[in-house]
């Protein structure tokens, strides 16, 4: 097992991980960069959640192939059996953690419902023309005192593992299912009781550790943000360090005021590094976290300063939603969803990011307000990169009750999809200003557009072993 300190000093050092059995994933990230081929599809989650639609929400397949004649369309939606889901993320049966199971394939996508804690199961044989095969039941779901599915990760083997926010009433503590690779539910994953709030996670099989985060409980955040639930300890600060193999937290690290709402958890791909990063969304801080002398540390490293708004009695927050990694490590980009701004660091020296580049665009300060004459009404939220780090995608609806707070032209008007091209040598993007998806022109009406994911594995969903 690698050692390094806080400055990541043996990050580039990547295993090859011996496998000779053909499967779902890459034998290792730097495979993934050399070996795919640029993206041609994606699948974007789209909501009716929240709107004045009388619809279910769906998975929209967008073209975004710059050679084909439907180029930056949404080609097909598959759409959910049932209304109100509020489709949050979602996640692949296998990915390169899986790459040595012989047989295996990522095939299947498991969209969880975050208001209904329904699961439902999409086959992507047919990439452009994905089908709905099975749903997971909200009963089936609160049969293991568990709700509100929020991050879906394949694990090591067939399993597929379910971060969950609350208990059966939507209450705190929440934790993890397990399902079997036939879709059934397998069981608790934890302890019931081993945590009380839950969010993100991710882990490092070679380390032996999973990471956890914390925004709060379905019955909290799900009616819409309220500063007095932040002030009565209704939202998390926390950091839980797993071992993997025990299923037991080990070490909690409390964040305290600079860590309100730790959102997503990025351990860098390289298998061999304990370092990452966790977004405090609501104190706008970005923290590291490594390992060294035996236990986990973290110490905030980004810090966004609030701005002054007329109408707003104390600074707008940026509100860093969403954070991720380039498959190389060498880049951490965010999205400060208020301030409106699309953010690249450069992170070859993990304690001390340095500010790469960014893009000022919608939100409540962003230089570009329109994109092919579309008025942006909302920030950047949910971001996306290839696998090659030349291209960042990203969306603009969070949740549709906190959307309905801070943006609420959202619901009305529908999502955007957007993109820049990244300059990986030079550190720069630069935003297209020909690419846009509009979910606010659909059949049926305007959509909430959220998280993105590639039929060959992402930057945000992929670990090695």
């Amino acid at each position: 097992m690698a050692t390094e300190d806080r400055h990541g000093h043996s990050h580039h050092e990547h295993a090859h991980h011996e496998h000779g059995v053909e499967g779902p994933g890459y034998a290792t990230p730097q495979a993934a960069i050399e070996e795919s081929t640029p993206e041609k599809l994606a699948y974007v989650a789209a909501l009716y959640t929240g709107t004045d639609v009388d619809a279910s929400d769906f998975v929209a397949v967008v073209d975004v192939d710059p050679g084909s004649p439907t180029y930056r369309e949404i080609v097909d939606r598959i759409e959910m059996p049932t209304r109100g889901d509020e489709l949050h993320h979602f996640g692949w049966n296998a990915c390169s953690s899986s790459c040595h199971v012989e047989g295996l394939e990522r095939q299947y996508l498991v969209i969880p419902g975050n208001r209904s804690s329904r699961i439902h199961v999409v086959d992507t044989s047919d990439r452009r023309h994905p089908e709905l095969v099975k749903v997971i039941e909200p009963e089936e779901v609160h049969e293991q005192d568990l709700s509100g599915p929020h991050t879906v990760h394949c694990a090591p083997g067939r399993e597929i593992m379910i971060s969950m926010l609350g208990n059966a009433d939507g209450e705190l503590p929440g934790g993890f299912l397990v399902l079997d690779d036939d879709f059934e539910i397998e069981g608790r994953w934890d302890a019931p009781g081993e945590i009380e709030f839950n969010y993100d996670f991710w882990y490092q099989p070679r380390r032996d550790v999973m990471v956890s985060s914390e925004w709060a409980a379905p019955a909290t955040y799900q009616p819409g943000f309220d500063l007095e639930d932040v002030e009565a300890g209704k939202y998390g600060h926390s950091l839980h360090f797993w071992n993997w193999g025990d299923r037991t937290v080990e070490q909690t690290i409390d964040l305290g005021e600079e860590g309100m709402i730790p959102l997503e958890v990025r351990f860098m791909h390289n298998p061999e590094v304990a370092h990452g990063y966790v977004n405090a969304a609501l104190s706008s801080n970005i923290f590291h976290f490594w390992r060294e002398d035996g236990e986990y540390h973290a110490e905030k490293v980004i810090d966004f300063e609030g701005r002054d708004l007329e109408g707003w009695d104390m600074p707008v927050p940026a509100l860093p939603t969403d954070i991720l990694l380039s498959m190389d490590d060498r880049y951490l980009f965010g999205a400060n969803w208020l301030h409106g701004e699309v953010w690249m660091y450069d992170v070859s020296d993990p304690a001390n990011p340095r500010e790469s580049d960014s893009i000022s665009i919608g939100g409540y300060f962003g230089e570009i307000q329109a994109v092919q004459d579309r008025e942006l009404i909302s920030g950047p939220q949910m971001i996306q990169l290839s696998l090659d780090g030349k291209r960042l995608y990203w969306t603009t609806s969070l949740y549709s009750t906190w959307d309905d707070q801070f943006f609420p032209e959202e619901g009305e008007r529908g999502s955007v999809m957007l993109k820049a091209d990244v300059d990986p040598r030079r550190g720069t993007m630069t935003l297209d200003e020909e690419f846009l998806v509009d979910f606010g022109n659909l059949p049926d009406g305007p959509a909430r557009a959220h998280e993105i994911r590639w039929p060959d594995g992402d930057c945000t969903s992929d670990v090695w072993q």
